[in-house]
């Protein structure tokens, strides 16, 4: 038996004579096929270069591992390898389709916007599709591009129209997803974000609490030296987007807003320290902003006014008997926590019916106004005042006992006629009030239905003792 023995890896086998037809085309030797491998990829490099205005590989973690030309874009090719390809993305990366730098299938026309080192937006068409490996997992991608704007002569003022008109697009896809007015900012200002290459965005509200500006809705809680920044530009109220520098070295773009619904407010973007200027184009996308900013705030007001008018009475503005019904549970749980008592005060208003026939419902509706405001002129900010229905009102005060109740059902048994005696004519008995008081303690197993209950009966005990009096309901056993 003879024994194999290893070719030499310089050894080549001859070609046969093209003339030989009936030849047997030769194998390369090892050393060979590694050369004609390395040239192949020469070859393929040559004419991305010669084909494409930017081609790439990634790996399995989507970093660049081969890119040309070199320098792409203006960057070297030394300080792209290795980084993830999402670095070149200008802030738009899903605005037409998805990033062409992790394909997960084949795809042709993919629009997308690159940046070169100093920010300025560069529009590629890619064609793309991922690299698997034998079992058919993702390892890597592999695609090339055309730079657009030069092949099809926009000058950078379209590119950067064009672009700004898909960031905005791309924000109102985004609201469009989201049905509560905060959700709805959340989405723009990290969209926002995403396209400018901020580190965040806030929109704060210059009148705040009538004590300091307020931070309303932010993608990230601003730094209080961007934030002091911020209003310098605001709280002059300028007409432009401005920059400045912060003291922590964040530069800071603020751009003011309308007044609406008596608000004043302005969209805040900043960067990290050492992060690029803020360009023309950024000033633009922060104008365009704007007026989505505003739309969402205006949507929020009118949200919360919905909100206030489903919880008021049209006529009183006092809670309406539904609201007024859902928040007393919450009170009594806290009480019971605090170990505090909290009264209801049922008021029913005497002699309304007559008043509201012989005077018109345009009399009687003033003076279920008045005593609306007697109500909520006589409570502290954290009871409560409702309307119930028709002329009976309703009060609900917290850690208050039936004593210091009953003072408040005595002057207001005093105060309702008074207020009401402008409407008196002499031939019908003057308007006045019969007022029933029930006190919840900690530990009682009274619930909303039976306080009200207990309270409707007390009332109906001060209007059998003649009326325009007061009465306090027993204490459950």
């Amino acid at each position: 038996m003879k024994s194999a023995v290893a070719p030499d890896p310089n050894d080549r086998i001859s070609l046969p004579d093209a003339s030989d037809a009936n030849a047997v085309p030769a194998v390369a030797a090892p050393g060979a096929l590694i050369g004609s491998l390395l040239d192949s990829r020469q070859r393929w490099r040559d004419l991305l270069t010669l084909g494409a205005d930017f081609a790439f590989e990634t790996d399995a973690w989507g970093r660049f591992v081969l890119i040309v030309p070199d320098p792409a874009l203006g960057w070297p090719i030394k300080t792209l390898m290795g980084q993830p390809a999402e670095l070149l993305l200008a802030g738009t990366d899903g605005v037409a389709g998805g990033n062409p730098f992790r394909p997960t299938a084949e795809i042709h026309g993919r629009r997308a916007w690159l940046k070169r080192p100093d920010g300025t937006p560069v529009c590629f068409y890619f064609a793309a599709a991922p690299l698997l490996d034998g079992e058919g997992h993702i390892i890597g991608a592999r695609g090339a591009g055309h730079d657009m704007s030069e092949q099809e002569g926009w000058d950078a003022t379209v590119a950067t129209a064009l672009r700004r008109g898909e960031v905005v697009d791309e924000i109102l896809l985004r609201v469009r997803k989201e049905v509560l007015a905060p959700r709805m900012m959340q989405a723009a200002l990290h969209a926002l974000v995403a396209a400018v290459g901020a580190e965040g965005a806030a929109v704060i509200d210059l009148v705040g609490d009538g004590v300091a500006p307020l931070v309303r809705h932010a993608s990230h809680e601003p730094p209080t030296a961007v934030l002091r920044a911020s209003l310098s530009i605001l709280e002059q109220a300028p007409t432009e987007v401005t920059t400045v520098m912060g003291q922590d070295g964040r530069s800071v773009l603020a751009c003011p807003g309308e007044v609406r619904f008596g608000e004043h407010d302005g969209l805040v973007l900043w960067r990290m320290p050492g992060g690029r200027a803020w360009d023309a184009d950024d000033h633009a996308l922060a104008r365009s902003a704007i007026g989505l900013v505003r739309m969402i705030l205006d949507h929020e007001a009118m949200q919360r006014e919905m909100a206030r008018q489903a919880r008021s009475d049209p006529l009183t503005e006092l809670l309406n008997r539904r609201a007024f019904l859902e928040e007393i549970p919450r009170r009594i749980e806290r009480l019971e926590h605090d170990e505090l008592p909290g009264t209801l005060i049922f008021l029913d208003l005497d002699n309304f019916k007559a008043l509201n026939d012989e005077q018109g419902h345009d009399i009687g509706d003033e003076a279920l106004c008045l005593v609306a405001n007697l109500l909520r002129d006589s409570v502290r900010a954290a009871d409560l005042a409702a309307r119930l229905g028709g002329d009976e009102f309703a009060l609900w005060l917290d850690g208050t006992d039936e004593l210091a109740a009953a003072e408040r059902a005595d002057a207001l048994c005093q105060d309702v006629p008074r207020v009401l005696a402008q409407f008196t004519d002499g031939r019908s008995p003057p308007p006045t009030a019969s007022v029933g008081v029930a006190t919840r303690w900690p530990g009682d197993s009274d619930d909303i239905d039976l306080l009200l209950q207990r309270a409707d009966q007390a009332m109906y005990t001060a209007k059998r003792s003649g009326r325009n009096h007061w009465s306090v309901a027993a204490r459950q056993p």
